[in-house]
């Protein structure tokens, strides 16, 4: 049994960097500027220079990013917006909450991704946006939906939840960080991603100065003048502490999704031989910052004799000898009940269905080493021998 092998472990990265968060913490509590002090602006003024992009308005969690982005752009109720069926629940959540209409597309079996051939499937007069995610660290295949959205004056919302730090490259040479090429894009700052604080955060960001403005007022009650509202908002702001911790950890963000790359190569080269597993694919023209360690297992649906799935399986033969792992996600969004009542299914979803039965995520972060990979892998390897 191996010691309390984790998913993720913060508290290794943590201790690298320990006393300059501390100190930034601590000059905080020592302002008193618990509420939109100076690390807030600080920090967004170094994230829009990193991203390359105009605007970076920060707020209190990745799900107020999506919700405010599509308060901004001034969707009204009925109005569609496409989404694929597998993702975090958040991406379609927030949909429905406003009174728009969630349509499911299915992804790409590969890349786990949305793709053109099914978002043109899904268009109707009703359509108004399409939400691209950028799941598991790569980008989805922007170039085509960014020119069919184009084509037929769609708004583009990325989430980019999943693969901060992640670049796309264009047909002509040209790259874009995910979550700048859209209209507008939106992160979040839960402690596992790419780039976490040590709470709840998250940030929108765009190039366009109306639209920066409108997001700026949403997320502040809808003010630009205390006490004068223009129109209707929500309360959502990043904490001070959250902003100076995440002001430290940008500047080895590069560092962390090299660590990442690293570890999923080593992973690749020990388990691409393995009948009865698919490792992760990475299309040509985007980076991978793995945000998860993701395998397909191979008629991971199909029940054994003794009821239990081969996935399952193989998740129950991991967790025996102390190894974590987890499904994202169980249970793909077409099937979940709250979205039954409000959902417009463009087509059937076969391929979303098969993954939430098929897919496991091994432990992956920036503190992981050879030798405790080696212990997951040997025993991946020992289920399918």
């Amino acid at each position: 049994m191996l010691d309390k092998m984790q998913m993720v472990d913060l508290r290794g990265q943590y201790e690298k960097i320990k006393s300059e968060v501390n100190l930034s913490i601590q000059k905080v509590i020592d302002d008193t500027a618990f509420i939109n002090g100076p690390q807030v602006k600080e920090f967004s003024k170094d994230l829009a220079k990193y991203l390359k992009v105009k605007h970076v308005i920060t707020c209190a969690n990745g799900t107020d990013a999506l919700q405010i982005a599509l308060m901004a752009l001034g969707l009204k109720y009925g109005d569609e917006v496409i989404v694929p069926a597998f993702t975090y629940v958040a991406t379609a959540e927030v949909i429905g909450l406003l009174g728009l209409t969630p349509v499911m597309v299915d992804v790409n079996y590969d890349t786990f991704n949305v793709e053109l051939k099914n978002i043109e499937k899904a268009l109707s007069p009703k359509t108004k946006a399409i939400v691209p995610v950028h799941l598991f660290g790569q980008s989805a295949d922007m170039e085509p939906i960014l020119k069919f959205a184009n084509k037929h004056h769609l708004f583009v919302i990325e989430d980019n939840a999943q693969a901060f730090g992640t670049v796309y490259t264009f047909s002509n040479g040209t790259k874009a960080f995910t979550g700048t090429m859209g209209t507008i894009g939106c992160t979040s700052f839960f402690p596992t991603k790419n780039l976490g604080c040590y709470g709840d955060g998250g940030a929108l960001y765009t190039n366009d100065d109306e639209l920066a403005e409108k997001v700026h007022m949403i997320a502040n009650h809808g003010q630009k003048v205390k006490y004068h509202h223009l129109v209707i908002g929500c309360n959502s702001r990043l904490d001070t502490i959250q902003a100076a911790i995440l002001d430290v950890k940008l500047k080895y963000l590069d560092s962390y999704l090299a660590a990442r790359q690293a570890t999923a190569e080593y992973y690749n080269n020990a388990l691409k031989d393995v009948k009865g597993i698919i490792i992760p694919k990475v299309i040509k023209n985007s980076t991978a910052t793995y945000h998860q360690y993701t395998l397909k297992i191979v008629d991971g649906e199909v029940v054994g004799k003794d009821g239990v799935s081969k996935r399952d399986a193989l998740k129950a033969f991991l967790a025996e000898a102390g190894i974590p792992s987890m499904i994202y996600y169980p249970l793909p969004l077409q099937e979940q009940d709250a979205f039954k009542p409000i959902t417009r299914e463009a087509e059937p979803l076969p391929i979303s269905k098969k993954l939430a039965y098929s897919v496991l995520s091994l432990p992956m972060h920036t503190e992981l080493t050879h030798e405790i990979q080696d212990k997951v892998i040997e025993r991946v390897r020992e289920f399918f021998k």
